[in-house]
């Protein structure tokens, strides 16, 4: 595995949103230090850090999750979503100071081994209004730190991108724990009605972003076309815009069709790098490019130029008129497939 493993290379836009990533965060650490320093010139600087970071990771794993179905919604996010990696890494770094500092304060100055106190300093646990919350935000960043950890191609190539997209779909557990963590530990300690609402409202941001995004893919799955001696009616050539594709369901497999110079073809919409929906990337220097992260394939045979091997599904369109009509039995991976001319 070693010998694949390359250095991560910083383009001037990832060094920019990196740096804009990592000036923000000062600021609001700053800015959060400075407002409650003023309100509570109490407060201890374990204390100050504990909150500082542990409301900043909550914020920004808020902002991951919303990104995902902003990108689906709008085209103009998908800059953000190609380096969401990043983000998110940041955003363990910020979990994992709150993490280690609350570990620290509450369980690592007396005999027990900090870790082991963190599950037996209080066994409440069929209590709602006592439940050792803690218990949940350090399982909540265990689960951050492997996909931390995992972040580089290096993992995604070796685990495989299946096994490496489930890891990281649970990001959606960890936020649930996450989420009830600090409710129990809001309930049990703090009284404001403003970081309530604030947790409340980014909770209900995520879910309904997500919700709104589940209703536009289901429509596209719920979307029926006529079938024609065993060819289905896509749709007509000008309902595709030039070097775009439409997405459509065949045999529960997404496919989308592409238009480009004159020409169209149509392959299995999933890229293989991370699931990123291929139809809604555009053709750039004669490739089908994802607009997640840029993995490129060529129209005609969904095969990744050299030297890349990544492979997806292709399918033989014909037209009537200009109407298109697809051949619902896809070809191998990596098939060629002669393009459509119009």
């Amino acid at each position: 595995m070693g010998l694949d493993y390359q250095l991560v290379l910083w383009n001037k836009y990832k060094k920019a949103y990196d740096k804009i990533i990592i000036i923000s965060m000062l600021l609001y650490i700053i800015l959060f230090a400075a407002i409650t320093l003023i309100f509570n010139s109490e407060t201890t600087i374990e204390t100050l850090v504990i909150r500082a970071f542990g409301s900043l990771a909550i914020i920004m794993l808020n902002i991951i999750l919303i990104i995902g179905p902003l990108a689906r919604l709008n085209s103009n996010f998908l800059p953000i979503l190609y380096n969401r990696r990043h983000l998110g890494v940041s955003m363990f770094i910020a979990a994992f100071i709150h993490g280690g500092f609350s570990i620290f304060q509450f369980h690592a100055l007396g005999d027990v081994n900090p870790i082991y106190s963190i599950f037996t300093s209080n066994m409440d646990y069929n209590s709602l209004t006592n439940f050792p919350f803690q218990v949940l935000g350090f399982i909540a960043l265990l689960i951050l730190f492997a996909m931390a950890s995992t972040s580089h191609d290096f993992f995604l190539g070796n685990l495989s991108a299946k096994v490496w997209k489930r890891l990281h779909m649970m990001v959606y557990f960890a936020y649930a724990l996450i989420i009830a963590h600090m409710f129990l530990g809001a309930f049990q300690q703090e009284t404001s009605p403003l970081t309530i609402g604030i947790m409340t409202i980014g909770f209900f941001t995520v879910a309904s972003l997500h919700l709104i995004t589940a209703f536009k893919e289901q429509k596209i799955d719920s979307m029926k076309m006529e079938e024609q001696e065993g060819w289905l009616k896509v749709c007509t050539i000008s309902e595709i815009e030039e070097d775009r594709a439409k997405i459509f369901t065949v045999k529960n497999q997404r496919v989308a069709v592409f238009k480009y110079n004159g020409k169209l073809s149509a392959i299995h919409n999933v890229c293989k790098h991370q699931g990123g929906p291929l139809g809604e990337g555009k053709i750039i220097d004669g490739c089908i490019t994802c607009p997640w992260h840029g993995y490129q394939y060529l129209p005609s045979n969904g095969q990744s130029p050299p030297p890349f091997t990544e492979k997806v599904a292709t399918y033989q369109l014909k037209l009537e008129g200009d109407m298109i009509y697809i051949n619902p039995e896809a070809f191998d991976e990596g098939t060629e497939v002669e393009p459509c001319n119009y």
